[in-house]
């Protein structure tokens, strides 16, 4: 969906355009400005005087943006919502339906055609939402916007320069809040530099061309370092007094390693032991599934950067190709706010574990800090935040 957004773009505007819920004086400002650097970068003038002289600042996007369910949402809940039945029967359907596409995808790009549709189906709902607001207006607001400023401020660039190179209509250049457009919510950059004409039309249209569009995403999982003939990674049954003491990608282990450990495959199984890297993954923590990821796990992540995302994309993928559910269900749990998680942070790097900033989101540098906060504590040290933990802390 690409969501999830680099945090490390270097700003190439002034932090200093912030807005809180309305577009202060500053607004004008930032158009200003960005139109400058329209101008500076080669988008048409009267791309310049017809669109972005006149986007709109919208309070909805920066609402939506603290908001990311990738961010809030507990495990069960992402999962639950997206991972449906009605996705998985969907998901057949469309794989009879565009096999000869699918196929051809697959044996030129490497990727298999139940991944292509697991994404489709996630972004879109197989293109039957393609989202509904105008993308120039909300990477504008975004782009003025300082936590993610310089991110947004080329991604708007790159939109206006689509623009001018497929000569689309701006009123037509419907997407997400974030500005991810067409069947498969490709960024502006992402469009630009993976975007296929698959049907020979003379323009790369994600937004009306199912060809394109899958072709477009075969193309962007290649070009990201999509394994041909490796999974995902599986769902995996971990033994009783497992120590969690490697956890989440800066931790991987060999396949052969995992199963010296006792890891199985979910039903039991013994693991098959190629010469892979896998990391182990625990969203819901020592009660919930266990995942082993191997390297197109990672792709995933950088299409978006949320484990949920990659584990929900993985499993429907398995889905519509025929397996089974989930052995182990995620057990059910409420929503964490952001505000807790930083008062987790921020107590644990009082105690002495280096979280690093509070941000209340919880990565991977929280989750070590907390493992070993949970180990010191005598806990099961398997870095998710639990109601026991927030207790052990003192946050109510």
């Amino acid at each position: 969906m690409f969501k999830l957004i680099p945090l490390t773009a270097t700003l190439m505007l002034s932090s200093s355009y912030g807005f809180a819920s309305v577009a202060s004086p500053d607004w004008a400002t930032c158009v200003a400005n960005l139109q400058h650097t329209a101008k500076e970068q080669g988008v048409l003038q009267s791309t310049i005087d017809h669109t972005l002289a006149n986007v709109k600042f919208v309070p909805k996007v920066i609402e939506l943006d603290g908001k990311q369910p990738e961010f809030s949402a507990s495990f069960d809940n992402y999962f639950s919502k997206r991972v449906t039945d009605w996705r998985v029967k969907q998901g057949r359907k469309y794989y009879k339906k565009h096999s000869a596409l699918l196929q051809k995808l697959a044996k030129q790009y490497g990727v298999p055609p139940q991944y292509l549709l697991a994404f489709w189906g996630l972004e879109t709902n197989f293109g039957s939402y393609k989202g509904n607001m105008p993308v120039l207006n909300s990477l504008a607001t975004l782009a003025c916007d300082p936590r993610r400023s310089g991110y947004f401020t080329q991604e708007l660039m790159q939109a206006l320069k689509l623009k001018d190179q497929y000569d689309l209509d701006a009123t037509q250049m419907i997407g997400s809040w974030a500005g991810a457009m067409g069947h498969t919510q490709f960024m502006p950059s992402a469009y630009a530099q993976y975007a296929v004409d698959a049907d020979g039309d003379g323009k790369a249209d994600l937004w009306n061309s199912t060809e394109d569009a899958l072709s477009s995403a075969a193309h962007f999982l290649q070009a990201l370092g999509w394994k041909r003939g490796e999974r995902w990674g599986r769902e995996v049954s971990l033994p009783t007094n497992f120590t969690y003491s490697a956890l989440g990608k800066s931790e991987a282990l060999p396949l052969k390693q995992w199963a010296r450990l006792g890891v199985k495959k979910a039903n039991g199984d013994q693991l098959s032991t190629p010469d892979l890297q896998a990391a182990l993954y625990v969203p819901s923590g020592a009660q919930g599934p266990a995942f082993l990821g191997y390297n197109n796990f990672n792709v995933i992540m950088k299409w978006n950067r949320s484990v949920f995302y990659a584990i929900a994309v993985g499993h429907l993928a398995d889905r519509i190709n025929g397996a089974a559910g989930l052995h182990t269900p995620p057990p059910k749990a409420a929503n964490l706010s952001r505000k807790k998680v930083k008062a987790l942070q921020g107590r644990l790097n009082k105690l002495g574990y280096d979280v690093g900033e509070p941000d209340g989101i919880m990565g991977a540098k929280s989750s070590k800090g907390l493992r070993q906060f949970q180990q010191a504590q005598g806990l099961v040290a398997d870095g998710f935040p639990s109601q026991q933990v927030f207790q052990a802390l003192g946050i109510k």
